[in-house]
């Protein structure tokens, strides 16, 4: 069973989807949203995906982040749902208190996550320039090599994605030491 879960991708991924399904298998457990953090923003915020909104983005993950590790500390087990690129793992990991985390991408092809975000209903985020940047970034990371474990050729169902992320926590394949990730 893990502390906390951070489960991760490009928009259109699955993770919600996934995230879910994942945080019913465990009890006690708690699902953080990452997005639900950045709803806290009122005046000023400025949208996420902008280039100018990183330091924005910055403190909210690490809030978001700090919140999972509390609740994890608290003895539950924690999903995050979110995106939290490998380039950011280190404070990521960092802010949750933890001594380490399970960390796993979701990236399926180009073309699914795309056909996902422009068919949206009720999500805040439909910009598919920003959703192929994104995607193109976790594929660079990953070409570079990146801790945890990445899910490419996922199954369609969610119970088998799911089943493979369970498996890989109980292998330690998804385990990420929090020392050696900052």
């Amino acid at each position: 069973m893990p502390q906390l879960l951070v489960v991760t991708g490009p928009p259109g991924s699955g993770k919600s989807t996934v995230t879910a399904a994942l945080a019913d298998r465990w009890d006690p457990s708690v699902l953080v949203e990452g997005d639900a953090f950045f709803r806290f923003l009122r005046r000023g915020a400025v949208t996420p995906w902008l280039p100018e909104s990183h330091a924005q983005n910055e403190t909210t993950v690490l809030a978001a982040s700090a919140a999972a590790g509390r609740f994890a500390a608290g003895g539950m087990t924690v999903v995050y749902d979110g995106v939290v690129g490998p380039w950011f793992l280190p404070r990521f990991a960092g802010a949750t208190g933890l001594q380490s985390i399970d960390y796993v991408i979701l990236l399926p092809p180009l073309e699914t996550c795309l056909d996902r975000v422009s068919t949206r209903e009720g999500h805040e985020f439909t910009d598919l320039g920003a959703a192929h940047h994104l995607y193109e970034d976790f594929a660079r990371a990953i070409a570079d090599g990146t801790p945890g474990l990445v899910l490419a050729d996922l199954p369609e169902d969610v119970a088998g994605v799911a089943d493979r992320i369970v498996d890989a926590i109980e292998h330690g394949w998804s385990r990420v030491e929090v020392a050696a990730a900052g």
